[in-house]
C-alpha cells in the first residue's frame, strides 16, 4: 500500500540510453513508461527541477561503468515533492521538498529508496546546485586536497557549476584564490564571488600569470579541465602542493574520453622534489559524507554567505530550458563554453520541444 499527495499520472516520460556514444542526443530517446508501483520503503518523488553536468556524456558513453549495456537511464541529481510513499516511509511527509543524486533523474518522475533522498527547504533551482557540484567542491577541497587558512588556491572552469563553489568554499576556508574562466563576463562574476585573481585564458596566458604573481607556487588545484590546464598546473605546483582530478573535461567530448598530456610521462619526477601530490576525487566515493555536507550548503545558503548561481538557458538561442525533451540542448550549451554557473532545466513544464 501507499499513501499520495495527488493524483499520480499512469505514464510519464524519461531519457533513456539507448546506445553507446559521447553524444547525448544520438545515445539517448526520450520513452513514455507506466508509472510503477512503489514498495514499503520507497517513495515516489515528481521531479522539478534537474541538473547538468559535463559528466552526462561519459555516462552515455559508457565510460563509468563499461560493463553497463543499453538501455539504461540517464540523469544524476534532481529537486522535486514527494507525491506517494510507501507504508513503511517514516522520515518524509507527503508533499515535502526533497532532493536526490541517482541515476535516471531526467524524467519526470523518479522511485527511490526513502533514505536515498533528502529534505530541502524548497522546491527551488538553487537546491539542485548543491547536490553533485556544491558536495564535490566542498568534499574534495577539505578531504582531499586539505586546505588550510593562508593557502593559495587554483579553481580551473571556475565560473562553472562546480567551480563557483569551490572559489566560495577555499574563501571562506581563508584562502587566495585563483580562478581560471574563458570571457569578461565570468571575470565580474568571479570577483562577485570572491575571487581574487581571475584569469581569462583567452586573454592572458595563466602560465605567466602564475609564474610572475605567484613564484612559490599554488598550495591547492581543483581541477576539472585535463591537458594544457592540467600541465599548466602541475608545473606550478608549491611544495606540498596537492592537485585534486575532479574530471577533465577537455576530453569528454572525444572518442578516448581523456586529452592528451604532455607531463604525466614525467609526472613523478615533477612531483618527488616537491612532495607534490596529484589525487583522484570522485563524489560517490564519499557517499557517507552526504548528509553532513549537504547541511552545511543549504544552511551557508540560508545564512547568505553561499552565492548560487542558476543559469536557466537565458543565453540560449531559444530561450529558458524548459520539459524533459530540452535536456539534450541544455548538454550541449555546457559544452558551447557559453554558461555561467550551474545548468538546471525546469522539467515540470510540458511544452518542450524534443
Amino acid at each position: 500500500m501507499a499513501s499520495t499527495v495527488s493524483k499520480v499520472p499512469q505514464t510519464f516520460r524519461k531519457w533513456v540510453v539507448q546506445k553507446i556514444s559521447n553524444k547525448f542526443r544520438e545515445a539517448a530517446e526520450v520513452v513514455t513508461v507506466n508509472t510503477p508501483q512503489i514498495g514499503p520503503s520507497e517513495v515516489l518523488v515528481k521531479n522539478k527541477y534537474v541538473g547538468i553536468n559535463a559528466s552526462d556524456i561519459n555516462f552515455t558513453a559508457g565510460r563509468y561503468d563499461p560493463t553497463a549495456k543499453p538501455p539504461f537511464d540517464a540523469g544524476f541529481e534532481a529537486v522535486g515533492e514527494v507525491v506517494a510513499r510507501g507504508d513503511s516511509c517514516n522520515k518524509l511527509n507527503l508533499g515535502q521538498p526533497v532532493c536526490y543524486m541517482a541515476n535516471g533523474a531526467f524524467a519526470e518522475y523518479m522511485v527511490l529508496k526513502e533514505r536515498h533522498v533528502f529534505p530541502v527547504p524548497a522546491t527551488n533551482p538553487e537546491f539542485v546546485t548543491l547536490l553533485v557540484s556544491g558536495l564535490t567542491a566542498a568534499i574534495s577541497l577539505d578531504k582531499v586536497g586539505e586546505i588550510k587558512k593562508g593557502e593559495t588556491v587554483l579553481v580551473t572552469a571556475a565560473a562553472g557549476g562546480t567551480g563557483q563553489f569551490a572559489v566560495q568554499a577555499a574563501r571562506n576556508a581563508g584562502c587566495h584564490v585563483i580562478g581560471t574562466c574563458s570571457s569578461d563576463d565570468k571575470v565580474q562574476f568571479l570577483k562577485d564571488i570572491g575571487c581574487d585573481r581571475p584569469v581569462n585564458y583567452k586573454k592572458e596566458n595563466l602560465n605567466e600569470v602564475l609564474k610572475n604573481e605567484y613564484p612559490s607556487g599554488v598550495d591547492v588545484v581543483y581541477e576539472s579541465i585535463g591537458g594544457d590546464m592540467f600541465d599548466t598546473a602541475v608545473k606550478n605546483l608549491a611544495i606540498k602542493g596537492r592537485l585534486i582530478i575532479i574530471g577533465y573535461i577537455a576530453g569528454y567530448e572525444t572518442s578516448r574520453g581523456f586529452p592528451t598530456s604532455k607531463v604525466v610521462a614525467t609526472l613523478p619526477q615533477r612531483l618527488l622534489p616537491k612532495s607534490a601530490s596529484v589525487r583522484g576525487f570522485f563524489l560517490f566515493g564519499y557517499v557517507s559524507d552526504f548528509p553532513e555536507y549537504l547541511n552545511k550548503l543549504v544552511d551557508m545558503y540560508k545564512a547568505g554567505t553561499l552565492k548560487l548561481n542558476v543559469d536557466n538557458g537565458q543565453r540560449f538561442e531559444s530561450g529558458p530550458f524548459k520539459g524533459v525533451g530540452s535536456i539534450p540542448n541544455a548538454i550541449e550549451y555546457l559544452y558551447s563554453g557559453k554558461s555561467m554557473g550551474k545548468i538546471v532545466v525546469d522539467v515540470d513544464q510540458q511544452a518542450s520541444k524534443l
